[in-house]
């Protein structure tokens, strides 16, 4: 039961990125594929008003994580304190920029909550890459399980490190690369007239940047963690992870060449899903690795609830998953097709 809650934890957080990674993108790339009132509301409409509801997986990952590994959660809420509430206030942000900014027709309204999803969209990116890379370079964690984070303390990757270093912040500008090419084709394949040919040249752009970025993570990976290094190449699942992950790319460079959207967008979402998948199995058992001293390290099995506890929640698990999945189907049916610049979003 450990290993079946181990890998719910990475598809709630994998399901996230990619729902909620193309919204992002979009809200990020706004101000640089739309120039003017119908143009946003088209990249507006694309986002649509599911937006909310992608929010939910990465609640969902909270829960998980307090249902099937509570200490790790209650580490990783004092530890990563700061970082917790600046994306709450940028969720928050992005929410109201996203609600508000269509209330009220004034150039100086709208300019503002403009600029806002923008600036919060990008910031909540550049976090969440940050997050992920202290995930894989670890954290100051004690032989009590505990840890506590500056912002930043000597930008180095071992001791007493902060919640940003060169490698964090080098993860950073990947996830904003990658989830930036995952929102452009997103709104490439949701679009029509000038607002997607800014997306599809906007993508062309942001998947240079992300295979370049991509190779230089890869390599300060190998510097920063030999181990995980060691055992993404040594584990047969996290291969087979890495081999989706290459077919996303390749399905995105065919998509882009013909013009087959759709096939660009199912490679992107192939792409962001196998590499957290290669992630997540390189890394198994450890949940929480310790710069300080890998004994230190906490693994699922160490930090799982009674078996029993587990059997029980995998159980509503069933019930719940499915149910979230129809509904999410269902939904995403009404507003399917590309959205014409004189579209509007539906009521909610």
């Amino acid at each position: 039961m450990v290993e079946l809650w181990f890998g719910i934890f990475w598809i709630m957080v994998a399901t996230y990125l990619i729902l909620d990674g193309r919204t992002l993108g979009a809200g990020a790339l706004r101000p640089f594929v739309a120039s003017n009132v119908d143009e946003r509301r088209q990249v507006l409409d694309a986002i649509g008003p599911m937006w909310s509801w992608y929010e939910v997986w990465l609640v969902g990952a909270g829960g998980v994580l307090l249902l099937a590994f509570p200490p790790v959660l209650a580490a990783a809420f004092s530890g990563y304190y700061l970082a917790l509430f600046l994306i709450l206030w940028l969720l928050v942000l992005r929410g109201i920029s996203i609600e508000l900014g269509r209330h009220l027709d004034h150039p100086l309204w709208q300019s503002f909550w403009n600029a806002t999803l923008a600036a919060s969209s990008t910031l909540l990116i550049l976090l969440l890459g940050a997050a992920f890379g202290n995930i894989i370079r670890g954290v100051p964690l004690d032989a009590r399980g505990e840890f506590h984070m500056a912002f930043f303390t000597d930008f180095g990757v071992r001791g007493h490190v902060g919640l940003l270093d060169w490698y964090t912040l080098l993860v950073g500008a990947l996830n904003l690369a990658g989830l930036g090419a995952h929102g452009a084709t997103f709104l490439t394949n949701k679009t029509t007239g000038v607002v997607r040919e800014r997306s599809k040249g906007a993508g062309r752009w942001l998947w240079s940047a992300t295979l370049i970025l991509g190779i230089a993570v890869a390599l300060a990976t190998r510097i920063v963690r030999s181990d995980f290094w060691s055992e993404l190449w040594s584990r047969p699942l996290s291969i087979v992870f890495l081999l989706v992950a290459a077919g996303g790319g390749v399905a995105v460079l065919a998509g882009r060449r013909s013009d087959r959207d759709g096939l660009a967008f199912a490679g992107s979402c192939a792409l962001i899903g196998g590499l957290l998948g290669a992630r997540a199995a390189a890394s198994f058992p450890i949940l929480l690795f310790s710069t300080l001293d890998p004994q230190n390290s906490v693994s699922a099995f160490e930090a799982a609830s009674l078996h029993q506890s587990l059997v029980i929640g995998f159980v509503w698990w069933l019930i719940a998953a499915p149910l979230a999945v129809t509904w999410h189907v269902l939904a995403s049916r009404s507003f399917r097709g590309r959205i014409g610049s004189d579209a509007l979003i539906p009521p909610a």
